[in-house]
């Protein structure tokens, strides 16, 4: 099964990823791209590209003719999914095979044994598989039987969709009051992101965590596994840390997981990569979640141990070649981290973020024992219409405290500007207790969120990223300072809902003392004195003293703001005399996208009566479903949207005529 061009049905850093490998083994490449993907880094990596986007961006790279007319067009004569989209497509996979192509991916029939969780589910249980209690939707998933079903069963459950992955179309009931909603919600989401609503019902195992297996067929009959991950740290279902070994699985249990997992492989006539899912309960036993019939978004951790390129293995199985190696000759060393970068706020509920990319450059952080794959570059624009992962930052220690240390230094020195990220969160997270001592659970980061914990609270700046704030902007915009003259000024900077006031005095030598206020305070007593000088300010790049120490930090100055990378934290600092109405406060009245995104559902129209709290519109972006709700009592007096139109971030959706009592 020989192929010489590879054309990539996917984005990002997943292309990217795929485009590396192929070009090591010799092969040719071809991107895909969509219309807000066409400047796209995986495009500018490919040998070749082809447009396959209209007007719906977020539904370009599901369009099966649209790819296989691009393979044609371009001469390839291969096909890799990469992962999300329609890498667990049965259907798209036929069709590549029908189309004289070959799928570099498990065969249809596989995937839809393995795609389907619920035959999935019933597949292993014939096999022996340990699997957790639940209903399987067949024949009936309607809603009054998944009620009934779901009471007989117990709570806590998992409504989960029977297709797809990604933690999609997943809902969590604690008890028959809120199971309604659950099955509603996943059915809805299941629908929009797969186009198949199909529920099943799982008892959720609490407190328990995510161990999967890294499994590898061919042609040939041959299977192996590589190992797990432990992929416990999520949030909402969605991984957020994943780390390989596991901290708590033994030898004894890797080999009786590893031969589950090899065993479910060849029970479908699995080829190619796969990755078959446990929950571990408090006791150590495990249970079967799911098979993902393709690689992972966190296979490099498993490459880093074991010293083997996965999509290497996926190309030669593909071309008909048996597995480089048996189980007796994989070896494991060392231990490995990933991270995944995330443009979102976390202290905003991880609502995901839009704009321009003013600061990446990851070669910065790549030295030995550290990787960063990602797909972004400097200028590129972030849409609402895929995924906010924009890079993962992996790194490999000989230990686990080793490889820590590693993956929150790499944080730290690869700085994205431009967009709020998760950076900050990941690198507390990695030095957070439960983390380090192996005690998280796939709900902990939840509940941190429920209880309002300290990790999820918006940090403050510190008094050095005002100093140093204050010191680029001076530096960029006021030479005066570096004359003949040292006539004091003052200087008020905001960033967020913070705001200081610094008084600054040139000296003659090119340095200036600065006086930091406390906050609210206009009493130089007491006040912070810093003695500074900038050593070099060129392209960004700021090396700056204080108190005779120099240190360095990025600092992107865009008219009166600056945008600051310093100590591990990322900064927008304003001078508050430039924008004079930064602060005003958000009206009541009105309701307004929070991101750019499509609005899912319209829950109200004009003339409603509504109470604080209730919900008003739900606004979809990078999936994830954000709702806005009355900030007041009021009446609707105007709805400017309907469900399935796209909207720009702070776009007027609703208006309420706000009452002074309740209704």
């Amino acid at each position: 099964m020989t192929f010489t061009k590879i054309l990539i049905a996917n984005r990002g850093e997943i292309a990217c990823r795929v485009i590396r490998t192929a070009r090591n083994l010799g092969y040719a490449t071809v991107a895909v791209f969509s219309d807000a993907d066409r400047n796209a880094l995986h495009v500018r990596q490919a040998d070749s590209a082809v447009h396959i986007g209209g007007s719906a961006a977020a539904d370009s790279y599901l369009r099966t003719e649209a790819l296989l007319d691009a393979a044609r067009r371009s001469g390839a004569d291969a096909v890799h999914p990469g992962y999300g989209f329609l890498s667990e497509n049965p259907d798209f996979a036929q069709a590549c095979l029908d189309a004289g192509l070959v799928f570099i991916g498990p065969p249809p029939q596989a995937m839809r044994a393995m795609g389907d969780k619920a035959l999935a589910k019933r597949r292993m249980q014939d096999a022996g598989v340990p699997c957790a209690p639940g209903y399987l939707g067949a024949p009936d998933d309607s809603d009054a039987h998944l009620l009934n079903q779901g009471v007989a069963l117990g709570f806590p459950l998992l409504v989960k969709a029977t297709a797809g992955g990604g933690g999609r179309g997943m809902r969590r009931a604690d008890s028959a009051e809120a199971l309604p909603a659950a099955i509603e919600g996943a059915r809805r989401e299941a629908l929009s992101a797969f186009g198949n609503g199909s529920l099943m019902l799982e008892r959720l195992i609490d407190h328990g965590r995510h161990i999967e297996i890294q499994v590898f067929a061919d042609q040939h009959g041959n299977a192996v596994h590589l190992g797990e991950r432990d992929c416990t740290a999520q949030r909402r279902r969605q991984k957020v840390l994943e780390e390989a070994p596991s901290p708590i699985v033994s030898p004894a249990m890797r080999a009786s997981m590893g031969a589950d997992a090899v065993a479910a492989a060849l029970a479908v006539g699995y080829q190619g990569a796969g990755t078959v899912e446990f929950m571990v309960d408090a006791q150590g036993k495990h249970y079967f979640l799911e098979m993902n019939t393709r690689l992972q978004v966190e296979h490099p951790v498993t490459e880093m141990v074991t010293g083997l390129d996965l999509v290497e293995w996926q190309l030669r199985v593909a071309a008909g070649e048996p597995l480089p190696k048996t189980q007796a000759e994989i070896e494991f060393g060392g231990h490995a981290i990933e991270a995944r970068l995330y443009v979102e706020d976390p202290y905003a509920g991880f609502a995901p973020q839009t704009g321009q990319v003013l600061w990446w450059k990851p070669e910065s952080a790549m030295h030995a024992g550290v990787r960063i794959d990602h797909g972004v570059q400097e200028g590129d624009t972030v849409s609402p219409y895929y995924d906010p992962m924009v890079a993962k930052v992996i790194a490999h220690g000989r230990d686990r405290s080793d490889a820590i240390r590693r993956v929150r230094a790499a944080l730290r020195n690869t700085p994205l500007l431009g967009l709020r990220h998760n950076a900050r969160f990941l690198n507390e997270l990695l030095a957070h207790p439960d983390f380090a001592n192996a005690q998280m659970t796939t709900t902990r980061i939840d509940e941190w969120a429920e209880q309002g914990a300290a990790i999820l609270q918006a940090p403050q700046p510190s008094d050095k990223a005002w100093l140093v704030a204050a010191l680029a902007l001076v530096a960029q915009h006021g030479a005066s300072w570096r004359s003949d003259s040292v006539a004091a000024f003052d200087m008020g900077l905001q960033c967020g809902d913070q705001a200081r006031q610094l008084r600054l005095h040139p000296d003659r030598q090119g340095g200036v003392a600065i006086t930091l206020l406390a906050d609210g305070d206009h009493d130089l007593s007491g006040a912070l004195q810093v003695q500074a000088a900038v050593v070099r300010f060129d392209a960004g790049q700021l090396r700056f003293a204080l108190d005779g120490v120099e240190q360095s930090a990025i600092a992107l100055v865009q008219g009166h703001a600056v945008h600051l990378a310093l100590d591990g934290d990322s900064w927008v600092v304003e001078e508050i005399s430039a924008f004079p109405n930064s602060q005003a406060a958000q009206d009541p009245g009105k309701a307004r996208a929070p991101v750019a995104g499509k609005v899912s559902r319209v829950l109200v129209a004009a003339g409603d009566a509504v109470v604080p709290g209730q919900q008003l519109l739900c606004v979809e972006a990078m999936k994830m479903e954000m709702w806005l709700c009355a900030q007041a009592p009021g009446t609707v007096s105007a709805v400017h949207v309907q469900a399935g139109d796209q909207v720009e971030s702070g776009a007027l959706l609703a208006e309420i005529a706000v009452s002074d009592s309740p209704q």
